[in-house]
């Protein structure tokens, strides 16, 4: 082969690794495009689903009493199946300012009465229970998720049976569930907090009860709405 046709031939290899250089550049940017307006809508999604317009809430009443505040100073709820740490945890809390429960959330025979916080961060799980933001507002239609401590005020759902009464005080009113499931599922497994068309309640804490360390699995117990008490 001439030096003359070598040279033509790298020049058309040349033009051609050019050429196929630029296809892929407008390919990756095609996909970093679609992946990055992907992730957009994702967030987007995300946040709505965790924004929600809240007015503020009005005090609660609990058994003709003022529902617990921050700084009630005089409500002790039952904390004989209490872990001393979370005595002294909710002790801590209880002398923070935050704001005012959603609701009140009652299982009369097992002697749980806790205030409902929006949101499920330490400081509210110390001071009571938490909903689950993502999940349905407190008293909307839907599936509404609401935490709790294994050892503090979710400790007696150990003993907690299908078909017992759940009762959900908020500002309209007593919204009475009756428990329909009762599952120990994988911390992965977010299904129990699907969506659903009915009022729906699930509870979730750590299982074992009392297991020490870092408990390995969720109790999660599902009621349906069965019955509300308009506030008069």
């Amino acid at each position: 082969m001439s030096a003359h046709n070598l040279k033509r031939k790298l020049g058309w290899l040349e033009g051609a690794l050019y050429v196929g250089g630029a296809i892929l550049l407008v390919v990756f940017f095609q996909i970093r495009g679609e992946s990055d307006r992907l992730s957009q809508e994702g967030l987007e999604a995300f946040h709505q689903a965790n924004t929600e317009v809240e007015s503020p809430q009005p005090e609660i009443e609990m058994h003709g009493e003022q529902a617990p505040s921050d700084r009630a100073g005089d409500w002790q709820p039952d904390q004989t199946l209490w872990s001393e740490s979370r005595k002294e945890e909710f002790r801590q809390a209880r002398m923070r300012s935050g704001e005012q429960p959603l609701a009140v959330l009652t299982i009369d025979h097992l002697g749980i009465t806790v205030p409902v916080y929006n949101g499920t961060d330490e400081f509210n799980l110390n001071r009571g229970v938490g909903r689950i933001k993502g999940t349905s507002w407190i008293d909307s239609e839907g599936n509404l998720g609401i935490a709790g401590h294994r050892d503090s005020f979710f400790r007696p759902l150990k003993d907690i049976e299908i078909g017992d009464s759940i009762d959900v005080q908020t500002a309209r009113g007593t919204i009475t569930y009756e428990v329909s499931s009762i599952e120990i599922t994988d911390p992965s497994d977010v299904s129990v907090l699907t969506a659903t068309q009915e009022k729906t309640l699930t509870l979730v804490t750590c299982y074992p009860f009392y297991y020490v360390g870092h408990a390995p699995q969720r109790y999660i117990v599902k009621a349906t709405a069965k019955h509300f008490l308009a506030k008069t």
